[in-house]
């Protein structure tokens, strides 16, 4: 009876172990779905680094990422489950979603940072200035914060998108590779791939947000329902956008050595791009949304959205 006694025991506690080790492996389950793209320096070096895996582990929480090459994509994957979180997106992409009839929520944003966007020219172009690029082909990628700086360059150039100079709608990598071919006369365009051609090709810019007035900042769009459900996941998030940031603004160096192997690139061309980013994330606020109307507006004047849209309409996380 004893031994028996001991082999029901036994069999009681495996049990025991195997209901508590499917218990773990379930709150494991539970997952933050993050989108990230080339241009997402904080993420990347979270990701790098395990960063957010570490924070977020005490609350049962895994991260999933999902890499993209634009950030319109990411946004609209918040709208049908796909994602719970997108990456750091330019100003205009926010508007392109909402007047899509994407759902989402205005989660943090990066402070402004102007000249990290610009229009570039080959190096030995006769061009001198944005009025100079008149009759001649300029790329820039649909929906990006670099679109805007085209609008507002060339219509202080006393130019009309689309009438006045040949618009090619393409993405960085084609992008590219129309510039340095020569298929193109100037790209539109934004860190780290501005640098990239400044540095790797001799590329002169003769235009960013600065010299226009366009501040650049981008937002990091969450999923509604995600957010209500999960406000502490939201927190912590927030929480280590906000400490990588001014770790990255602290450290360029250090900075650019970890994320450089990250995203293909030389050390001097992350280091160039991450000087002209603000990394300054905080709620968004608004004035953020004040500047975000002002944008729709404009594209909605130049026939770039297909209807006026209010961008207070789109809820903003509270930080408490």
């Amino acid at each position: 009876m004893k031994a028996k006694s001991v082999f029901l025991a036994a069999v009681a506690a495996m049990a025991s172990l195997g209901l508590a080790l499917s218990a773990g492996a379930y709150a494991q389950e539970k997952k933050l779905r993050v989108g990230f793209q080339k241009s997402s320096t904080l993420l990347i070096l979270l990701k790098g680094q395990g960063t957010l895996e570490k924070a977020l582990g005490p609350l049962g929480v895994g991260v999933e990422w999902n890499e993209f090459t634009s950030g319109l994509p990411m946004v609209e994957a918040l709208n049908v489950g796909a994602l719970d979180l997108s990456a750091d997106v330019a100003d205009t992409v926010p508007l392109f979603a909402q007047s899509a009839g994407t759902e989402f929520t205005y989660f943090l944003q990066e402070r402004p940072s102007p000249t990290a966007e610009g229009i570039v020219v080959p190096s030995g172009s006769p061009v001198q200035g944005t009025a100079d690029l008149k009759g001649r082909r300029l790329a820039v990628a649909k929906a990006s914060g670099a679109h805007y700086l085209t609008v507002v360059a060339l219509k202080k150039a006393g130019l009309v998108f689309g009438q006045d100079v040949e618009i090619s709608y393409l993405q960085p990598a084609d992008a590219r590779t129309a510039f340095e071919s020569g298929a193109i006369d100037a790209w539109a365009t934004w860190d780290p791939f501005l640098a990239t051609v400044e540095i790797g090709s001799g590329a002169r810019k003769i235009d960013d947000g600065a010299s226009t007035g366009v501040s650049y900042t981008r937002f990091y769009p969450i999923s509604t329902a995600y957010l209500a459900a999960n406000p502490e996941v939201a927190r912590v998030v927030a929480d280590e956008l906000r400490g990588m940031g001014e770790w990255v603004k602290a450290n360029p160096d250090e900075a650019a050595r970890l994320q450089a192997p990250l995203v293909g690139l030389d050390e001097g061309i992350v280091r160039k791009g991450n000087e002209r980013r603000s990394y300054g994330v905080a709620p968004v606020d608004g004035v953020a949304i004040a500047e975000q109307q002002k944008i729709a507006d404009l594209f909605v004047e130049e026939k770039l959205l297909p209807k006026p849209i209010a961008v207070s309409q789109v809820p903003v996380w509270e930080a408490r």
